[in-house]
């Protein structure tokens, strides 16, 4: 008890301490399904996919209205789309090399990696703008240009912004950043890539082969 105080003051005990784990020596970084990257770019292509989807959704819902498909003008060019189509394709190799050679953290290979896949996609956006020169019709003419340009707007941005992030992951490796986490996000740049390549094949039938078998 103290003078004016109705009360005792509790004792005051030290607070004891117990390690139950020693997380110093752990990696801050890890590749595929344990990178919380990994995740946010499966959600994120997930939610790009239900886009594609929609806009899919818009294009055949015009056809069923319409009847006559496509609408006063030729079905696009298969030139540039082809080709457009074939190099993507041919894109999976280098693309499944720069993740495998990111997961070993070898350097020298990833840089190689990293330029082929920065020039491939440099090369994917060129034929992609010769590509919209053949489309035959503007995307303010009607609704079956506003749909095509749209679909192909949408891919081209996805297109870009993977390419973006490579060219942006070619530069840091060959910095004195080329190290630890940029290797995982050199996976996950692939993994992205994969999804842009897998959405494009379906695009790619529906512009330019299902108008001419409708």
């Amino acid at each position: 008890m103290t003078a004016g105080s109705s009360h005792p003051r509790p004792s005051e005990t030290p607070l004891s301490h117990r390690i139950v784990l020693n997380a110093r020596h752990m990696p801050s970084y890890s590749y595929g399904h344990r990178s919380p990257i990994w995740w946010g770019t499966l959600s994120f292509a997930a939610a790009e996919g239900m886009g594609f989807v929609m806009v899919v959704g818009a294009y055949f819902y015009l056809v069923f209205i319409n009847g006559n498909w496509p609408l006063s003008a030729p079905p696009p060019d298969l030139l540039w789309s082809s080709l457009f189509t074939v190099l993507m394709l041919a894109s999976i190799w280098p693309n499944q090399m720069a993740k495998r050679d990111g997961e070993r953290e070898d350097l020298s290979r990833s840089r190689r990696d990293l330029v082929i896949m920065s020039l491939i996609g440099l090369a994917l956006l060129g034929i992609r703008v010769l590509e919209l020169g053949t489309l035959h019709v503007r995307w303010d003419q009607n609704a079956y240009g506003s749909i095509l340009w749209l679909l192909l707007g949408l891919h081209t941005l996805h297109l870009a912004t993977d390419l973006g992030d490579t060219i942006v992951l070619t530069v840091l490796m060959f910095t004195r950043h080329g190290h630890g986490k940029r290797f995982s996000d050199v996976g996950d740049n692939a993994f992205y890539w994969y999804f842009v390549v897998a959405s494009w094949p379906p695009i790619y039938v529906i512009i330019y082969w299902f108008p001419r078998w409708w």
